[in-house]
């Protein structure tokens, strides 16, 4: 096992676990885009879990680096790419974490559907990424 492959494995179980606790502990589900999205309108007191939430997912970035993970240079493609997310988002009623990791350990089938959206999505994206078109 490479070492890519320990921190991918090691990051799913911390993924799972945060999403475990939180519905153990706050009977949330670990959604980040609603997470997110009500972080300012919550009450006080919910504000609190939300921020941590959010922080510790931000931490490990902060503390050991972004790795390789490369963007594609200027402003206007992440403008683009943040409201496509966030369209994409609304339309389907949440986002991967929420679906794939917590709907799908549901066993929702709207979860279903939208993870098989969200990865038939990314196979087109990268498909067109790297080969400059769909042609």
């Amino acid at each position: 096992m490479t070492a890519s492959m320990l921190h991918a494995l090691l990051g799913g179980a911390l993924i799972g676990a945060a999403a475990g606790l939180l519905l153990l502990v706050n009977g949330r589900i670990a959604g980040i885009s609603g997470i997110l999205g009500r972080v300012t309108s919550a009450d006080l007191g919910d504000q609190g879990w939300r921020i941590a939430f959010l922080a510790g997912l931000l931490a490990p970035a902060l503390v050991f680096g972004t790795g390789t993970a490369q963007l594609h240079p200027g402003w206007t493609w992440a403008v683009v790419s943040g409201l496509l997310v966030g369209f994409g988002t609304r339309l389907g009623r949440g986002c991967t974490s929420g679906h794939g990791v917590c709907g799908l350990a549901n066993l929702s089938g709207r979860s279903l559907l939208a993870t098989l959206v969200f990865m038939a999505t990314a196979l087109v994206t990268v498909w067109v990424v790297r080969h400059g078109g769909l042609a």
